[in-house]
């Protein structure tokens, strides 16, 4: 079930109809207050977020569901009339997966909630390694699970997907731009700090095993 969190009663109305026509079974409300009941009942596999809400602002809703051990993997694509650069670096950084701005095409919503939902559910036909080992550091694709010294790291669903694309390729090196387009499946010009943040997060989660994460100065990362 997607969840839509829209206080303007026609953009919500009309989104949730359109997502319901599409086969993407959608429930729809106008406060936060009946999201998180809706979110204790059942988990969903993608939320619809907009930023200036009642009650409490999407980026405080953002940060909740980062925050939970339940949702902090489940994507989340902010529909704001807040389309400024700033906006954009601030939602990213907070957890977002993706970003479309007010006003928007009902077609092209669809298409990159269905882009964003393939790179973040399991493909059951691909076949994926059981897991990664470098050093203290193990990675599991299929428990979604990343370890170090068998101590569990708590990993936000980005932060994960970025350790795994590094982790599967050792010793590449990918520019900036490059994990932008893979991890969290656009580009958004210009913009590296996204990025580094989430590797500086990473290195700190990972603790020695961060170390592993290497910076090459000028382009981008790899897993040494």
């Amino acid at each position: 079930m997607i969840y839509l969190l829209e206080d303007d009663d026609t953009i919500r109305t009309f989104v949730a109809y359109a997502l319901n026509n599409s086969a993407l079974d959608t429930a729809a409300f106008s406060h936060p207050s009946q999201f998180w009941q809706a979110v204790a009942r059942e988990t969903p596999r993608l939320v619809l977020l907009d930023v200036m809400l009642p009650e409490e602002d999407g980026l405080s809703v953002l940060r909740r569901l980062r925050a939970e051990v339940a949702t902090a993997r489940v994507p989340v694509m902010m529909l704001t009339a807040k389309g400024e650069e700033y906006d954009k670096v601030i939602a990213l950084n907070a957890g977002a997966d993706d970003y479309v701005a007010k006003p928007f095409g009902i077609m092209e919503l669809i298409a990159r909630i269905r882009a964003l939902l393939r790179r973040t559910e399991p493909d059951e036909t691909a076949a994926e390694p059981q897991e990664y080992r470098l050093g203290t550091l193990t990675v599991s694709p299929v428990r979604r699970t990343a370890a170090v010294g068998g101590a569990p790291a708590a990993l936000t669903f980005k932060e994960f997907e970025l350790l795994l694309l590094l982790i599967s390729h050792p010793g590449t090196v990918f520019t900036r731009d490059q994990i932008l387009r893979q991890v969290w499946g656009f580009a958004f010009d210009g913009e590296s700090r996204t990025v580094d943040v989430h590797i500086r997060t990473l290195r700190a989660k990972l603790g020695e095993a961060g170390e592993r994460i290497e910076t090459v100065r000028g382009v981008g990362y790899k897993m040494q």
